[in-house]
């Protein structure tokens, strides 16, 4: 018989292990707590380890078409909007690590992954159920959703984002942290910008305690724009998405220059609104416990919630399935030990990825001598220091022994 995997989770990470455990020959029920599937109108970028991931699911096509693929990398100061550093992107990027790097909307990504996902025979979706505890015993482990049934699993896999009940089940280690970083979002039509404002590229300014992110996405007719700043969070940290004030955003980039302030005021002056994200995080994983115990599982931001300095934090979900793919076609083992591989496997290179975001943070949003000191190295190095091969060849899947 095929092990039954519940999937609590119908994100990113919930539906890239649906798929995930389906190429394992496993048969999956996923449970989503909304009503109907739908994401947010934010942009992801996924490097060139996450691009082939997807290629080895035969999503290439479908990923081509949605997709825009960036020229270059550009680093620029905010304050006085200098080009500090640039690195190739496009068909450099493929020669160099075998795959693109891509910009994509976040609604596109999940699309793509759910019609990939409805595809096979052996996936029951389940809207509108929320799993906030399980039992483990006897082998196996039970969920009850909303109507009070038991549902009966070999494995759970939580990828119930970074305020993941289930994970504090398992882990018992209480809400994620504040960072004391808040993320403003927009998403504008580049068509209607002015043509200065338009651009086919991924833009970094960075200025002392802020930086801001533009990209093109959706084949490069929408434009993606983040700034993150330093600042209290709103109490409500388990509603991630809020109305946000452009006056406000404004103010905390009065002593920025000129061109970021205009890219910054197009988005009211185009009728488009700001949308205020606190961002959230956890330590760098400490041991592979902390992704998996017995026929439990822990993926993407319910594991690893990182901060989005490296852009990676939809990509190491990614990663982690394909990871669980992998553990789970290992029929000749036991269901915990597939677990403990696939955890094995994957915590070294999530806690590496975490830290390497945070120490990014202090990076770009350096006051002082230090913020001199990075604009003169990348002013020097450029994309010597931009590049990270570690990254972008590796996918984590180097063997562990268990």
């Amino acid at each position: 018989m095929k092990k039954q995997v519940l999937i609590a989770g119908g994100g990113i990470g919930g539906l890239a292990a649906g798929i995930g455990a389906l190429r394992a020959g496993c048969e999956v029920r996923l449970f989503e707590r909304a009503q109907h599937f739908s994401e947010v109108g934010a942009g992801i970028q996924l490097g060139p380890n996450v691009v082939r991931r997807l290629q080895a699911w035969g999503l290439q096509n479908s990923l081509q078409a949605v997709v825009a693929v960036p020229e270059a990398l550009q680093v620029r100061s905010a304050l006085s909007g200098e080009a500090l550093a640039r690195m190739p992107l496009g068909s450099a990027a493929v020669a160099r690590y075998g795959a693109a790097y891509v910009t994509i909307h976040r609604a596109d990504l999940h699309q793509l992954l759910l019609t990939a996902l409805r595809a096979y025979a052996d996936v029951h979706l389940n809207l509108g159920e929320t799993i906030e505890h399980y039992r483990e015993a006897d082998g196996v482990v039970t969920v009850r959703d909303q109507a009070n049934k038991l549902i009966e699993g070999d494995a759970l896999v939580c990828a119930d984002g970074v305020h993941s009940r289930l994970r504090r089940q398992l882990l018992g280690d209480g809400p994620p942290r504040a960072t004391g970083h808040l993320a403003y979002r927009a998403m504008v039509r580049q068509a209607e910008l002015p043509q200065r404002l338009r651009t086919q590229q991924v833009t970094a300014w960075l200025g002392p305690r802020l930086h801001v992110i533009q990209y093109p996405v959706r084949r490069g007719e929408l434009q993606n724009l983040v700034v993150i700043v330093q600042g209290p969070a709103p109490a409500d940290m388990e509603r991630w998405d809020h109305a946000a004030n452009a006056q406000d955003l404004e103010a905390a980039l009065s002593g920025t220059c000129s061109a970021l302030q205009d890219l910054v005021r197009s988005v009211p002056r185009m009728g488009m609104d700001w949308r205020l994200w606190p961002l959230a995080d956890r330590p760098p994983l400490r041991a592979p416990t902390e992704m998996a115990q017995g026929l439990v599982a822990l993926l993407g931001d319910a594991s690893h919630p990182m901060r989005p300095y490296l852009a990676q934090g939809a990509g190491m979900a990614i990663e982690d399935a394909a990871e669980l793919q992998r553990a789970l076609s290992m029929h000749d083992l036991d269901m915990d030990l597939r677990l403990r591989r696939y955890a094995l496997n994957r915590w070294q290179r999530n806690a590496r990825v975490q830290a390497r975001s945070q120490r990014n943070g202090r990076i770009f949003h350096a006051t002082g001598p230090m913020r001199w000191g990075r604009d003169t190295a990348l002013k020097l190095l450029g994309a010597r220091i931009m590049d990270l091969p570690w990254l972008y060849r590796g996918d984590g899947s180097s063997a562990s022994s268990l």
